[in-house]
């Protein structure tokens, strides 16, 4: 193969390859190449942060989280404490922290606490009482306050209800934000990645993304999904810079909350709590005018949804607003998530043209308690990924990072094992839904190279396509389920260029 300018100019055999003058050769000496894999799901800036806030991601019960508090008050004495990264429904305690809980740990601290999935978070008596969060507070839109027995807020805020405490997390800014979007492109270019569609993207963020691919200092691609209250962007179209390296061409819209805090709207109560359904975050009239504006524009919308009847709805909305405008053909809308379907919504993903994006780790981990959550039946529905195949739809995967690690090599082994890390699985994790590894090299290749209106120039090693591979010390098409995960990500190349590079491949 060989590479000039970015770009693939020849693929063949090594005789062939002698008609080139290169000024550099490399021999990947038994590695294995792959197109650039594009994770298409994830936060860069959430990613980032996580390197420098309290990382809750590795506490295995309760108990642990507070030591973890604890250990962070210790070394930041005063301020606000804020991190991320717990889940509940592996511990032992099995409930949710709350406020008395920190309270105890680390009295009279302020401290707001995201759960993984970044649907809900803890917050303190302290953080409360400076919220202004009390017994008289009533739920907002598309929220919930979680409260204990005497009906007082027990500490733990879902979806909409997280912003009443948003004032005592301040988001970095200037250079800060930089440094963390930077922080979080070079963690996943070390995992492998040579692009992510960027998700619930503001202004600022934009920006700097634009100027850093412009500057050369941003490592991977990046297709933004911008936040569906920029406006002012919203207003200009989309937007493509630095010769495709950062491109915003989405709108990212939420239809409602996640499984495991029990925000995401289903069509019939929870299992395990039959008083809630969930919760919608959005209504079709304040929605479909910006759907219609988006589809007039030339915009891609990208609509969180989890729940059947938020992905319901979300289809009713997107096939009601096409038949609207029957002249606009393939605008490649994507339902963001798509975990819980009605098995009458299956085959509707191919019929209108919208792209399940879906993440392979959130099954392996939901599975352990999604029967639980809604029960065997509506399992069915659930992580449908042959299913949507099989009707004709393509899926373009990703990890949602920080939401899970980000490991490429985790969402690989999800998507073709379908098992816990542990090998751990059960009938009701549907075994059969497991992807082939064809399917699964394009769902991280091929597919969100369409997904994004890139197929022409990414997702397969073609001449003329842009030259962005992951090099790994293994096969991932034959090494068993199990190894992939202790594959070595060797190089990651984006334009022709080092974006990762392990030092036993550094001369």
């Amino acid at each position: 193969m060989a590479v000039t300018a970015g770009r693939i100019v020849f693929v063949g055999t090594r005789k062939q390859a002698k008609q080139f003058q290169a000024k550099r050769i490399t021999n990947l000496q038994g590695a294995h190449l792959f197109p650039g894999f594009t994770d298409a799901h994830a936060h860069l800036f959430g990613i980032g942060q996580r390197e420098v806030t309290l990382n809750l991601e590795t506490t295995k019960s309760l108990a642990e989280m507070m030591q973890a508090v604890r250990q962070q008050a210790e070394q930041q004495p005063t301020g606000n404490i804020t991190g991320r990264g717990w889940i509940e429904t592996h511990w032992p305690e099995a409930r949710f922290p709350n406020r008395y809980d920190l309270e105890r740990a680390v009295p009279g601290r302020v401290v707001v606490l995201r759960r993984a999935d970044g649907h809900a978070l803890v917050a303190s008596s302290s953080a409360l009482q400076a919220a202004g969060i009390d017994l008289q507070t009533q739920d907002p839109d598309g929220g919930r306050i979680e409260r204990d027995g005497e009906g007082a807020p027990s500490g733990i805020l879902v979806d909409h209800a997280m912003s009443l405490v948003a004032a005592l997390t301040p988001a970095p800014t200037g250079e800060a934000r930089r440094a963390s979007l930077l922080a979080g492109a070079n963690v996943m270019a070390g995992y492998g990645w040579t692009g992510v569609h960027n998700m619930s993207v503001g202004r600022d963020d934009v920006l700097l993304l634009e100027n850093m691919a412009e500057t050369n200092t941003l490592p991977i691609r990046v297709y933004n999904g911008i936040d569906q209250d920029v406006r002012d962007l919203l207003a200009d179209g989309p937007r493509f810079k630095a010769d495709g390296r950062a491109i915003t061409r989405a709108i990212k819209i939420y239809m409602d909350g996640a499984l495991g805090s029990r925000g995401a709207a289903l069509l019939a109560p929870y299992a395990d709590e039959p008083q809630t359904a969930g919760l919608m975050l959005t209504s079709a009239e304040q929605t479909l005018p910006l759907l219609e504006q988006a589809l007039q524009n030339g915009w891609q919308i990208e609509a969180h949804a989890i729940g059947d009847r938020g992905n319901q709805e979300v289809l009713n909305w997107m096939q009601g607003v096409f038949a609207k405008y029957p002249d606009i053909a393939n605008p490649r809308w994507r339902v963001e998530h798509a975990q819980m379907l009605a098995p009458s919504d299956i085959s509707r993903f191919a019929e209108l043209g919208i792209i399940p994006s879906m993440q392979p780790s959130h099954a392996i981990g939901d599975l352990y308690f999604a029967k639980d959550r809604v029960g065997a039946k509506r399992l069915q529905g659930a992580y449908a990924w042959n299913k949507l195949i099989e009707a004709g739809a393509i899926i373009a995967a990703g990890s949602d990072a920080p939401v899970e690690r980000g490991d490429l090599r985790i969402e690989f082994y999800a998507t073709i094992a379908r098992a816990g890390l542990d090998g751990f699985q059960t009938d009701d994790w549907q075994p059969d839904q497991a992807l082939s590894r064809q399917n699964a090299l394009k769902s991280f290749t091929l597919w969100p190279a369409f997904a994004s209106f890139q197929e022409d120039d990414l997702g397969t090693v073609e001449t003329g396509k842009r030259a962005d591979f992951s090099v790994f010390d293994r096969d991932l098409m034959t090494v068993a389920a199990k190894d992939i995960l202790q594959a070595e990500v060797l190089w990651t190349i984006v334009d022709g260029k080092d974006s990762y590079k392990a030092k036993v491949l550094v001369p």
